[in-house]
């Protein structure tokens, strides 16, 4: 009986349906952002298509997710209260961990796209991206402070939530812009991108986006970094010197 086994387990992945392997073959207009002096933002086009070895399998439509992920970073969120006619900070939480910036981009609703189960495994929602544990045991609703945190950040444009932003061709052909603020913190943006059937996860991509300092903007951060002092008296003689130019400027009025 046993030696008929492999033989009945054999058949019956025979007689199971074959499934479509779909893999993510991926484009970005640029895979570098450059913040100069004069940076106000920057849009990236993400574009791709599904590479299938068997037809489009039939039943529910191809869906697209994408996140885009600046560096992670402790923060701490303070809440403030009036007292005395004064606003003053009364309780704070540190965030263990939040994405600098935080960008979902899908092909409609996030609800008809992705599964509960699958935001939690993949950490695809804004909510799920932030890390918050340890909150001191007095403070009833952390909750609250990460989510006054998501708040303000998207206020910024530094969260950013785009449902039916990815617009897909036939199941095969996929595109989204999106839309990097001024704001940006320098470092490596992890991109994924996510095809789902039935709020499933079928197939999975990622890469970087390189976000860096150059020309003078480069040099003013550095100098911040590893010389504060130089960089102290600098700003210090730059004030001055404005302060003197105004002056001058105002003494050529009067007269």
């Amino acid at each position: 009986m046993r030696a008929l086994l492999p033989l009945l387990l054999a058949a019956l992945l025979l007689a199971l349906p074959a499934r479509a392997n779909e893999e993510i073959v991926l484009g970005l207009s640029q895979a570098e952002v450059s913040i100069t002096t004069n940076f106000n933002g920057s849009e990236i086009l993400v574009y791709g298509a599904v590479k299938r070895d068997q037809p489009i399998p039939d039943g529910p439509e191809l869906q697209v997710v994408m996140t885009v992920s600046g560096p992670s970073e402790p923060v701490i969120v303070r809440r403030k209260e009036k007292r005395f006619g004064i606003w003053v900070n009364t309780e704070a939480v540190e965030v263990d961990r939040a994405p600098s910036y935080y960008a979902v981009v899908t092909s409609a609703p996030m609800a008809d796209v992705l599964k509960r189960t699958e935001d939690l495994r993949h950490k695809v929602s804004i909510p799920r991206a932030i890390r918050s544990v340890g909150a001191p045991m007095e403070i009833a609703d952390a909750a609250s402070f990460t989510q006054a945190l998501i708040r303000i950040r998207k206020a910024a444009e530094q969260y950013q939530v785009i449902e039916g932003g990815v617009t897909v061709d036939e199941q095969t052909l996929f595109r989204a812009a999106v839309r990097l603020p001024a704001a940006l913190t320098e470092g490596a943006y992890d991109t994924r991108i996510f095809l789902t059937r039935s709020g499933n996860v079928v197939a999975q991509y990622e890469t970087i986006i390189d976000v860096r300092k150059v020309g003078l903007e480069r040099w003013l951060f550095t100098l911040s970094r590893e010389n504060a002092f130089l960089y102290g008296l600098m700003s210090l003689a730059i004030a001055i010197a404005a302060g003197w130019g105004a002056s001058a400027i105002f003494s050529v009025f009067r007269r």
